[in-house]
């Protein structure tokens, strides 16, 4: 027997014990009232107060046991959280499911009862056998059976990145935890912490937040013993795997940090832009494989494992890698962006070879949109020179001729910037809502005072110069680029189906990618994307893809990555010099208008 087992067992006796305890102490009140029964039945107990303490106890015995039975029943009944997960039968993977049970037979422990994916880089295994899973249709296959072994879960960008041993040496340990698992002491004290939780949550709903009290007492109460129990059921799952593949194992760990570190960039970078759009990429595990190989070409600490390529891939286990790719792809975009569980009009699918053109240059033209429409929101009627009355009077951004810094449109602004959002029904349609109010005045405005119609680059450069290097134009245009996309937020969050019906482990998204973006960065993200749709528009660029960068603007070919500081420069300093020598040493004409759809 390895050494963990007798240390977990022994912890999961002291989590039964806090369950014994909390069970006595219900019962106390009433044995207290049998005995103050059986005595005045006897006579014992005949004289003054004990009629009436015996009354008083009963009473309180009987509430005791009514909230007991409640709670009890609540922790028996309530359905622990199930990570969301994509399930794989034995038809689809069975080279997986054969390497998985051979792996359970070597190392003589009960094999997993299924298989299950999820858009993440871990793997573990999850009781599934709860009564509630199967009245709720949670899980319906044979691991739903009472007494059934664990589902393993995997995670999805192993699949890809992973070689066939790899996988198998990783997945090791893992499955040597269905030995201790088995254990009845151990799978009753897992079970009471589960149901402890899941009391936890159902004590969120209304006339039952006195649930969660006793509840959260328990688990306090048990919180040490049960992580000393699954570290010694860990322990003795790793001492079981340690003949099995151990020195592949320790060379398969490293490819488990460079796969967590590739997949956090490619959702931060490369798919969260998509969610954002409404889009959502349908081979996000494929494209971690090119992302992974970029890492492995720029960090010199990675040399050597794209020579891994070449050897058999683990998706090589499933018979239809791609669904299987899709369906966590789709997954991956509720867990960590909130969207919706099935495509539809505004939230469809995009191929790699179509991101650069339905993701990065529409991103980039409704930050530009958005921006323009913040512009219009900030005008300074005073600033306005004398002239006729009327809409058309004064019609825009400030050219090289403004001496005095723009002059935005006071009239078309705030109520059209305001108004986009609200119809939104969609990611899709919220991203491009800003943009409405001013694609639409610039659609029929007449020419500028500058000569040009429509929006420039040269009104954002404008606005934000300051000689002085004070910031207020700056801090104005971010606080309100701000205020705009989180009312586009809301505004998507609402129009969504599943909005405000969701609670604690059912809500999305699980996992946010990303903290609240400051104002600047708001503001340095959009003036870069109107720089970037100048220079599509009137320079001869392309919207790109970098698998660790995201978005990406090419000019030749070669990726320009060398916008930021000069960006970076206007928006904190107020001087647009270093982005304009940029600008002519490209031949972007700031003055010209710039396409926003």
């Amino acid at each position: 027997m390895e050494a963990g087992v007798p240390s977990a067992r022994s912890r999961a006796l002291a989590v039964l014990r806090v369950r014994s305890r909390a069970l006595a102490v219900g019962l106390l009140p009433a044995a207290l009232a049998v005995v103050l029964v059986a005595a005045r039945m006897t006579g014992r107990l005949a004289a003054e107060p004990w009629p009436v303490v015996t009354l008083v106890v009963c009473l309180v015995a009987a509430v005791v046991l009514l909230v007991g039975g409640i709670f009890a029943a609540v922790v028996l009944r309530a359905s622990p959280a199930v990570t969301p997960t994509v399930p794989l039968s034995e038809a689809a993977a069975p080279d997986l499911y054969r390497l998985v049970r051979d792996l359970a037979d070597r190392m003589d422990v009960p094999p997993p009862s299924a298989i299950a994916l999820t858009p993440d880089c871990d793997s573990w295994l999850e009781d599934r056998t709860h009564a509630a899973h199967r009245r709720s249709a949670i899980s319906a296959g044979p691991e739903s059976e009472q007494g059934a072994a664990p589902v393993l879960v995997i995670g999805s960008p192993f699949l890809w990145w992973m070689r066939v041993a790899e996988l198998r040496a990783v997945l090791a340990p893992v499955v040597a935890g269905t030995g201790p698992s088995a254990h009845p002491d151990i799978a009753d004290a897992r079970g009471f912490v589960r149901g402890l939780d899941a009391a936890v949550d159902v004590g969120n709903r209304r006339g039952l937040g006195w649930i969660a009290a006793p509840a959260r007492l328990l688990l306090r109460l048990c919180r040490t013993d049960a992580t000393e129990m699954e570290r010694g059921v860990a322990a003795a799952a790793s001492e079981r795997a340690q003949d099995v593949d151990y020195g592949l194992r320790i060379v398969a760990q490293e490819q488990v940090g460079l796969a967590y570190a590739g997949w956090d960039r490619l959702l931060t970078r490369v798919a969260l832009p998509a969610w954002r759009m409404g889009r959502w990429p349908a081979h996000l595990d494929a494209g971690v494989v090119s992302a992974l190989t970029e890492l492995s070409r720029r960090d010199r600490l990675a040399e050597g494992f794209t020579s891994r390529l070449g050897e058999r891939p683990a998706c090589d286990l499933l018979e239809q890698p791609g669904v299987v790719d899709q369906t966590t792809s789709l997954l991956a975009a509720r867990l960590f962006h909130g969207g919706p569980a099935e495509p539809g009009p505004d939230w469809s699918p995009v191929d790699w070879e179509a991101y650069p053109e339905e993701v990065v240059d529409r991103k980039w033209r409704a930050e530009a949109a958005r921006l323009h429409a913040a512009l219009d929101a900030l005008a300074v009627p005073a600033g306005l020179p004398a002239g006729p009355a009327g809409p058309n009077a004064a019609a825009g951004a400030a050219g090289p001729a403004g001496a005095g810094g723009p002059v935005v449109l006071p009239g078309s602004s705030s109520a059209a910037a305001s108004s986009g959002p609200s119809g939104a029904t969609g990611p899709a349609a919220a991203a491009a809502a800003a943009g409405a109010a001013t694609i639409e005045a610039t659609g029929s405005a007449p020419p500028t005072v500058d000569g040009f119609a429509g929006p420039t680059l040269e009104r954002v450069l404008g606005y934000l110069t300051d000689p002085a290097g004070e910031g207020a134009a700056g801090e104005a245009l971010a606080g309100r680029l701000s205020g705009d996309l989180a009312r586009e937020e809301r505004a998507a969050g609402a129009a969504q189906p599943s909005a405000g019906k969701a609670r604690g482990a059912d809500a999305v998204p699980l996992f946010p990618l990303q903290p609240p973006r400051s104002g600047r960065d708001l503001l340095a993200d959009h003036v870069t994307a109107m720089v970037c749709c100048a220079a599509v528009d009137s320079a001869g660029a392309a919207p790109g893809l970098d698998w660790l960068d995201g978005p990406v603007l090419l000019v030749g070919g070669d990726r320009r990555s060398d916008l930021a500081p000069r960006v970076l420069c206007l928006v904190e300093d107020g001087n647009p010099e270093p982005l304009r020598d940029w600008l002519a040493d490209l031949g972007v004409r700031p003055e010209k208008p710039v396409r926003l759809v």
